[in-house]
């Protein structure tokens, strides 16, 4: 009988960091609108950038194989999320982060990767000693709004200057 599991492990190594840029440059070309407005090249030509430890983390999310209890497991990385630091608002007296490009790849979608890459960058966040972790995505994401709600976050005022209309910010207290 086929297993398959899920698991989350820390990015390590210019491998992780190539499937990484891979699964994110797969996530932006999904998308209906271009990340320029973010500076999304260079994020990925400077990797791990804002990212790297120890205040930042790159997660993958794989999805492990055994066709029978006698078999080799195959494992395919087939989501990632990643971590940095942000500053605070105005008056804001707490170490802040965002959870930052969210990808599960259409096969993989319903198996529970994004839910364990969320709990985990959730630990890590706490972790690394932060006392709220914030997020953006767009209403048109229902799945993803779902999952984040699933997880905690909530919705907040705007943190940051992404120009689309139809932009969620939401947040999560750690501590």
């Amino acid at each position: 009988m086929a297993t398959k599991s899920v698991t989350v492990r820390e990015a390590a190594g210019p491998s992780d960091l190539g499937a990484f840029r891979a699964l994110c440059e797969e996530y932006a070309a999904s998308l209906p609108f271009s990340l320029c407005f973010q500076g999304f090249e260079a994020e990925m030509a400077s990797l791990p950038g804002k990212y790297g430890p120890p205040e930042g983390v790159i997660l993958l999310g794989e999805v492990v194989a055994r066709p029978s209890p006698d078999a080799d497991a195959t494992s395919l990385v087939v989501g990632a999320v990643a971590l940095r630091p942000i500053p605070p608002r105005p008056g804001e007296r707490a170490r802040v982060c965002e959870m930052k490009r969210m990808y599960v790849r259409p096969i993989a979608r319903g198996l529970g990767v994004g839910r364990a890459l969320g709990e985990r960058l959730l630990v890590e966040g706490t972790r690394r000693g932060y006392d709220l972790m914030r997020l953006d995505t767009e209403t048109d994401f229902v799945a993803a709004t779902a999952l984040y709600r699933s997880l905690g976050f909530v919705e907040c005022p705007r943190y940051n200057d992404d120009p689309l209309e139809n932009t969620i910010w939401m947040e999560r207290r750690l501590t």
